[in-house]
């Protein structure tokens, strides 16, 4: 599913770091498709991808018109497969639900299929999407990553270096474990403004015992690193796998909200099922 009206996917053509009109009308020409294939060629991996997963968006903005012209108000999910020919540029996207705000639609149902319909184009794969109305907001809760925090390492580091794969070790002379460890300290750039992205992330795997301050030490090197999110995660699990050879792993990040959107990247050797939609406490 091409978007006939998208531009190339130049990232210089998108309308992130630009000064933009608010959409009074429906426009779903408004959303900007990057292509994937662009980083990952970038990645140590064959023509197979290593991994499997999904980016999970939340939109905590959304807002329509009822049929008798009252707003209505909304917190939408996304699913993106991590097989999509494209990601969806992120202020693209928040422009585009923006423009349902002045839209006269039957039911939040017609709202959920339309903007199924208009990702799925955009993204040249099926999302999947689903809308919570305020009795919902209720079962929301504040959680946290599971896992060990490498967080209570105590290390000496230059914040102003670049992640190097070679800081990741693990101990092959031991017999294999399974662990899930975890990090509130993932920092990285956008590639076009500059602005910082916020993350927390999770790392789990069963194999060769990860050297933690390693692991660490890289992660937090991503304060200086400018990428989408999901090419860090992407960029943090091939290092990983090609570095540690763990026998199974699963990485996830949840990113901070930018315009009333988070986006939160699963990449994962093991599973097909995604994980759980967490909220956490920054978000």
């Amino acid at each position: 599913m091409n978007n006939p009206d998208s531009s190339s996917g130049n990232v210089k053509d998108a309308p992130l770091g630009k000064v933009s009109d608010n959409p009074e009308q429906y426009s779903p020409e408004i959303l900007f498709p990057i292509p994937r294939s662009t980083n990952r060629a970038l990645l140590s991996f064959g023509k197979t991808l290593p991994f499997m997963g999904v980016d999970i968006w939340n939109a905590y903005e959304l807002s329509w018109l009822g049929s008798r012209g009252k707003p209505e108000v909304a917190i939408a999910q996304f699913e993106i497969p991590f097989d999509s020919p494209n990601l969806i540029e992120s202020k693209s996207l928040k422009l585009y639900l923006n423009s349902l705000n002045h839209t006269i639609f039957d039911s939040s149902e017609f709202v959920q299929q339309t903007i199924c319909k208009d990702l799925s184009q955009a993204a040249g794969s099926r999302v999947k999407v689903q809308l919570f109305s305020p009795t919902d907001w209720q079962k929301l809760s504040f959680e946290q990553m599971p896992g060990l925090s490498l967080d209570r390492l105590d290390i000496s580091i230059d914040p102003k270096v670049q992640p190097d794969a070679k800081w990741l070790s693990a101990d092959f002379s031991r017999a294999p474990i399974e662990q899930t460890l975890c990090s509130n300290l993932l920092r990285s750039n956008c590639p076009v403004t500059g602005q910082p992205d916020w993350a927390s992330i999770c790392i789990d795997y069963a194999g060769p015992s990860m050297n933690e301050e390693g692991l660490l030490r890289y992660l937090i090197a991503f304060r200086n690193h400018q990428e989408f999110h999901e090419h860090c995660v992407e960029k943090i699990f091939c290092d990983i796998k090609l570095q540690c050879k763990p026998a199974r792993l699963s990485v996830y990040a949840r990113y901070t909200r930018r315009g009333g959107l988070d986006i939160n990247p699963f990449r994962t050797d093991s599973s097909s099922i995604p994980p759980k939609n967490i909220r956490l406490a920054r978000q």
